[in-house]
């Protein structure tokens, strides 16, 4: 499940100016931050007490391992406002005006289309099938109930809320509405930019060398 929380983007010339809906996996987020909390308390342990070569050995894999973990639960985020949507996913952020928007296509991933032909993974909002089956069986009881208060003499049967959508397709939804929205207007023109997240690959390099070299002398 993916929810979405508000951020103000500060009020530079090079920025937007209207608030960002922010996309997150509070699933992912949580397993990411146990996984982390394991790694950490095996780590520094081998670091601390560990004799010889275990505690290089155990540095190098902190190193390797917990950027490489958090890239790809706690960090990957999706922030759109009236102008762009920004997909921040482990090892590069994408910002894409809406007039670069081409489309979006959920399938078992979710992933926005370029004008230009290029398609990025949105890491954040994954597909759930578990949660799309939870929904066609909540929406068949809902269309059976609405039958049957019609049925039954009139009575309102929920049918005017709409049909019962997975958490992540209703995200899909918002996206696909925003874009719809704003593809044509004059500050939802641009270039799509591209970035690769240094923060992120240059430790989980660094770290990968550093067991390999631990690994081949030891």
């Amino acid at each position: 499940m993916t929810t979405p929380e508000s951020q103000s983007s500060s009020p530079q010339p090079s920025e937007p100016v209207s608030k960002d809906r922010v996309y997150r996996s509070p699933a992912g987020i949580a397993g990411g931050v146990l996984v982390l909390a394991l790694a950490l308390w095996l780590g520094i342990d081998a670091v601390v007490a560990g004799d010889g070569r275990t505690p290089w050995a155990a540095a190098a894999a902190l190193l390797f391992l917990v950027p490489l973990v958090a890239a790809y639960t706690v960090r990957p985020a999706v922030y759109a406002n009236e102008d762009r949507m920004r997909v921040r996913n482990p090892f590069r952020v994408i910002v894409l005006p809406w007039g670069q928007v081409e489309s979006f296509r959920s399938a078992y991933s979710n992933e926005v289309f370029t004008e230009g032909g290029d398609k990025y993974q949105l890491w954040s909002i994954p597909v759930s099938l578990r949660g799309r089956k939870k929904a066609a069986r909540r929406e068949d009881r809902r269309l059976a109930g609405g039958a049957s208060a019609g049925v039954g003499g009139g009575a309102a049967g929920g049918l005017d809320d709409g049909p019962v959508r997975a958490e992540t397709d209703k995200v899909m939804d918002e996206l696909r509405d925003l874009l719809e929205a704003r593809k044509a207007a004059e500050a939802s023109q641009g270039e799509v930019t591209v970035r690769w997240a240094y923060e992120v690959v240059v430790p989980v390099v660094v770290g990968a060398v550093a067991l390999a070299v631990l690994v081949a002398t030891g």
